[in-house]
Parts: structure tokens; sequence; C-alpha cells
């Protein structure tokens, strides 16, 4: 069974929280502990302590690290990981946490991602909320990582950079292509660090996926808010087919993305080129985005060995910044294609259970040849098969 975990967000998401919501739902801390004393720095301790927020019971993490005044850089990070020997998948998690991070801050700072220096977010306590919050997701066998839409504070924060806006620049870099909402609360809602975890880590955003929960928890913040409880939840389980019975089905894939800047040739295009990159069908609909802009789905169905390789045709084709995905099972009835001739020029025709019809592409090029109508090119084409199949007239 796939092991998935998924974020409730609902009060933003913080290193720390992430980390302590895993330690709730029954990460046994000592044994993440002994990973991230695999990494080799010293001068920190991380102590668990049970909390309210609200009224709902959580778990708070103390993060103690020792005043250093070390900036590192991203590399300098990348080092210390990979020299730690930690599980590999604890390992490539984490690396690709802070590979998210300096990418961001690089573009913000206009430098390269390897020689970013980070402050808040390379400091120890950041480093072992990482850190440890890979190691609690190895702990609890998690495979996948899903969250909700996530929650922003505004006004402004203090940083080592000086006062910021918030959510931070580098927060809303990270969340691009996540579904997020700013409330009225002048607080840092979402971290860097929480923001980093869920770009790097998560499947997607949405509700609570598809699955059989074995646990959850929740990860108290520093604060006490009037508001909202000041937690971010996660939920563990086991994933399970949605409630469909596809024994027999195709299993497919749909990949979708909303757009809204692109033009209606860009969306002709798009659809052809998913076609060609493999996809089973492609379609667009019209939808309403927020603030009441006109805009359009673009969906594909694939199979799923496909599914990277039409996701990278969409995104290259459209900019989007993300898609997503679904997993389906579709059901097919037999089909034969076979060939009739229409003026001296081959039609090509799709024959299924009681249905003849005539492909388009074909009968178009012979209407353009011979000066017919299409659909009278489409007519005699069918009939023909019909005729040759010895179909009668009621087969349609």
């Amino acid at each position: 069974m796939t092991g998935v975990a998924w974020f409730h967000c609902f009060a933003g998401i913080a290193g720390d929280m992430a980390f302590g919501s895993l330690i709730d739902a029954g990460a046994p801390l000592p044994e993440v502990l002994r990973i991230i004393e695999r990494i080799p720095i010293g001068g920190w301790s991380v102590s668990a302590s049970a909390t309210e927020r609200n009224g709902i019971a959580a778990t708070h993490l103390d993060v103690r690290c020792a005043e250093t005044g070390i900036i590192r850089t991203h590399a300098h990070i990348v080092g210390l990981l990979e020299e730690a020997r930690l599980p590999s998948r604890v390992r490539d998690r984490s690396l690709a946490v802070f590979a998210a991070l300096a990418e961001v801050e690089g573009r913000l700072h206009r430098r390269p991602p390897a020689q970013v220096h980070f402050h808040e977010v390379g400091g120890l306590d950041a480093i072992v909320d990482v850190v440890g919050t890979c190691a609690a997701l190895e702990v609890l066998g998690v495979d996948e990582i899903w969250a909700s839409p996530v929650t922003t504070g505004m006004g402004m924060v203090r940083t080592a950079h000086g006062m910021l806006p918030n959510p931070a620049p580098a927060v809303v870099s990270l969340l691009a292509g996540a579904p997020t909402v700013g409330i009225d609360v002048p607080v840092e809602l979402t971290t860097p660090t929480g923001a980093a975890l869920l770009a790097a880590l998560t499947s997607g955003y949405g509700p609570l996926p598809a699955m059989t929960i074995t646990a959850t928890g929740f990860g108290a913040g520093t604060r006490e808010l009037d508001d909202l409880p000041n937690l971010t939840q996660v939920v563990i389980g086991s994933k399970t087919p949605v409630g469909l019975d596809v024994s027999g089905g195709q299993p497919v894939v749909e990949l979708s993305a909303n757009l809204d800047d692109v033009t209606g040739e860009t969306l002709a295009h798009t659809i052809a080129a998913l076609l060609s990159a493999g996809a089973v069908d492609a379609w667009v609909t019209p939808i309403i985005m927020k603030k009441g802009r006109p805009a359009h789905t673009i969906s594909a169905l694939v199979d799923p060995s496909l599914a990277a390789q039409v996701a990278g045709v969409l995104m290259a084709e459209t900019g989007t910044l993300g898609v997503r995905g679904r997993e389906l099972a579709r059901w097919t009835s037999r089909r034969d294609v076979g060939s009739v001739v229409v003026e001296g020029l081959p039609v090509r025709i799709k024959v299924g259970p009681g249905r003849v019809k005539a492909e388009h592409d074909d009968a178009a090029r012979v209407a353009g040849l011979t000066g017919l109508p299409v659909r009278e090119v489409a007519r005699i084409a069918e009939e023909a098969w019909r005729s040759t199949a010895g179909w009668g007239d009621d087969a349609s």
C-alpha cells in the first residue's frame, strides 16, 4: 500500500509546525532525532511538549540552537546533507527542499542558487526542521504528500533583510501554482521553510485525498491567535482507490491546467501537441476564475506511463506554472478502422458496435479535392462501408 500524508494548512505552515504535526501523528521523536544526528553539526536540541490551541490538543516542538553567527550557502548545506549518510529518501527530500529555497532566493537576489546565502532558512533550526520533517515522513512510511490550499497572513514581517511584506516574497514565489488564500491576520502564518516543504515534496493540492486514515496530528505554532487555532494538521493513511469499481477498466491519468492568459490559437495548437505526445483524448472547457476572469481548463487523458511526458508538453506549450493530475479508469468499446473509396480517394472509417463514422480529416481532404460538402463525403463513405459489410440501414 502507498503511504499518504495530507497537510491541512488552514492556519498556514511552518517548518516546526510540520515537524510537530508528524510527531503528534505518531512518529517516535527519539528515532527521528537519531537520523538528524547524522548531520555533522552540533549545538542543537529538540524537545516536544503537549499543548492546546483553541481547545485542540497538539504537539509543540522547541528547537533550541546555539547562536554561531554562521550564514550558510546552499552549497554548504548540500555538503552537510550529502556527508550525513541519511536514508536515501530523507536525503533526497531534504535536498529538494533546500534546492527550492535556493532557486527562489537566487531569483529574488539575482545570483546563482549555489551562491545564495541563507539567513533564517540556513540556520541550525531550519536545517533541523527540514531534515526532521523528512525523517518523520520516512519513519511513518509516507510515499506521497498532498496539501490543502495554503493560508497566509498580511502586513509586514521582520527578517534578516529588514522589514518585508507578509507573505514574504520567497513564500509567494514558492507557492506559485498552489491554491492560496490570504486572511486579515498580521502574523506570518506560512514561512519560507513551510512553503519550501510544500513546493518540493507535495504531489498536489486539494481536499483530503482518497485514503484509509490511520493517524492524524497537529503541530502548534508559538503564537496564540484570536480567531483561529495556530496549528498545522497532518492526516496519515494508506492510499485507496476512489469509490468506483475499476475492475476491467483501463487505468488513465487526467491531466489539467487552468489558463487565463493564452490565445485560442495556442489552445488549439496545444490540443494537437497533447495528442501527438500520446494523449488518448484532449479537450478545452471554458471556466470563470477569481475576480470574474474568463479562462479555460485544458485537459488530457493519458496512459499512466506517459503522464510525465504529456504533462511536460502541456507546461511547455501553455507556459502554465503547474499541472494537476488524478487517476481514473475508462471503459471503451471495441473499434476497428477500415477504408472505402469516395470519388477515387480513400476515406478511413471507424467502426464500433452499431456505429459507422467517417474520419473527419479524410472527409475534409476529399471534400477539398472534389468540391463536395464534407457531410456528403462522410455520408457516401459510411453508406459504402455498410453496403460492403452487409449492414442493413438500421445498423446505425
